[in-house]
């Protein structure tokens, strides 16, 4: 499949993927693992209020997988923008954020001098 220009040898094909899945706010990818396979399923795009809770998780957790991946950080602004919800609806973001956290997919990142609006989050393996 290399040979034939379908894939690459980089491993960078889940990054591109969820870097498009988040341009176009759709919803998280579901990695299914099954006995000898794993299948990853892609979804059109559903407004934000047509998400179930562990869609949201997930979708926070690939979000802060990516912005790490970039060398940036997953903020409760990055979030709203990567959803599509408005300013004034902050508690959102972070009520998806704390929900993440205690899942355990995320964790907040250790800096010094943090102040709590720009808190900044990364998945929970960084």
């Amino acid at each position: 499949m290399r040979r034939l220009g379908i894939c690459e040898e980089l491993g960078s094909g889940l990054d591109k993927a969820v870097a498009a899945i988040e341009l176009f706010q759709l919803p998280p990818l579901r990695f299914t693992v099954q006995e000898a396979r794993t299948t990853v399923t892609l979804f059109a795009y559903r407004k934000y209020a047509d998400l179930d809770r562990q869609e949201r998780i997930y979708a926070c957790y690939q979000h802060a997988c990516l912005k790490y991946v970039t060398n940036d950080k997953m903020t409760n602004l990055t979030l709203r923008e990567r959803l599509g919800i408005d300013k004034q609806n902050y508690p959102m973001a972070s009520r998806i954020i704390k929900d993440t956290l205690i899942a355990g997919k995320i964790k907040e990142e250790k800096t010094e001098n943090q102040s709590r609006n720009n808190k900044g989050y990364v998945p929970f393996w960084a």
